[in-house]
């Protein structure tokens, strides 16, 4: 079964005049790729997936199954509050060639751990696609726990990696406990990626790498060399880029700092809104100190 490690990138999907943007799109997933990145998401969170239309999920996953042009994995975000529409998005992910899905808790419904067996269970027995498990508490009011990881893990050979984005080393210490070789766990917060990748992480799931591609996967490298101490000096020359990209909801940071480096608009789908203007000076700043700018 596939697995997926190293730094993989979520994507942001690019907009402009409240469409998505296939040119700048096509130039991201270049620049990621030559920045040394290991695999994309296109359409989780960061991509802004509750506000995109089926139709634009759909297509935002094809075009970058299509550019990548298997130069790396491509992971859809297909995960939502409904299993039957996770099904369907799921579906139509294998259909234009994606590699794996990433299948977020479901949100809002504040499922139990049985409800999220039954859930996971059912999506992958209809698109059994190799499967990164998504667990983000603090969006989703759901918590993934290491028990419920571990018996999916038993059960569902699909279920090759978690997302943990509590960035809790506690928690992901629980699971590797749990699991050992047996799941890939990734980080799922940039600022705690390198100390999960301390505890036998096997990778990061990062926004701070459609601003950072090379920076990010230099890190990892590192690790994977066994030179801990360079990993450990770019974690903290990463770490102000890595909170400041964290100041307002994700993506609205991380667009901002795209288009400071004239990548793309800074556009986004309302109810998220372009960088308040109290934080834009320090944002630059932080891409100037690392010559990104």
């Amino acid at each position: 079964m596939t697995t997926f490690s190293g730094v993989i990138t979520a994507l942001v999907t690019p907009l402009r005049n409240d469409a998505v943007d296939e040119e700048a799109m096509r130039r991201l997933i270049d620049e990621q790729i030559a920045g040394g990145v290991d695999g994309l998401v296109p359409v989780g969170t960061t991509g802004e997936s509750p506000t995109l239309t089926v139709e634009e999920h759909i297509r935002v996953i094809e075009l970058t199954v299509q550019h990548a042009k298997k130069r790396v994995p491509v992971i859809a975000g297909t995960g939502s509050n409904s299993t039957r529409e996770t099904i369907e998005l799921s579906q139509a992910a294998k259909k234009v060639g994606a590699d794996g899905l990433l299948l977020v808790t479901p949100y809002y419904n504040k499922p139990g751990q049985e409800h999220l067996y039954r859930h996971f269970k059912a999506v992958i027995e209809a698109v059994p696609l190799p499967t990164v498990l998504y667990n983000v508490p603090g969006r989703t009011a759901c918590d993934l726990l290491p028990e419920t990881l571990a018996r999916l893990c038993e059960e569902i050979p699909q279920v090759v990696a978690v997302k943990e984005a509590t960035g809790s080393a506690l928690r992901a210490s629980q699971i590797l406990a749990r699991t050992g070789d047996r799941l890939a766990v990734l980080s799922g917060d940039d600022a705690s990626a390198f100390p999960i990748f301390a505890l036998g992480g096997k990778g990061v799931i990062s926004v701070v790498s459609n601003v950072a591609p090379r920076e990010f996967s230099a890190m990892w490298d590192a690790v994977v060399a066994g030179d801990w101490n360079k990993a450990r000096e770019l974690h903290f020359k990463l770490l102000p880029l890595s909170e400041g990209l964290f100041v307002e909801a994700n993506p609205v940071p991380v667009k901002a700092a795209l288009a400071m480096m004239g990548r793309m608009a800074d556009e986004l789908r309302p109810p998220l809104y372009p960088l308040a203007e109290q934080h834009r000076e320090k944002l630059r700043g932080l891409l100037r100190d690392l010559r990104l700018l």
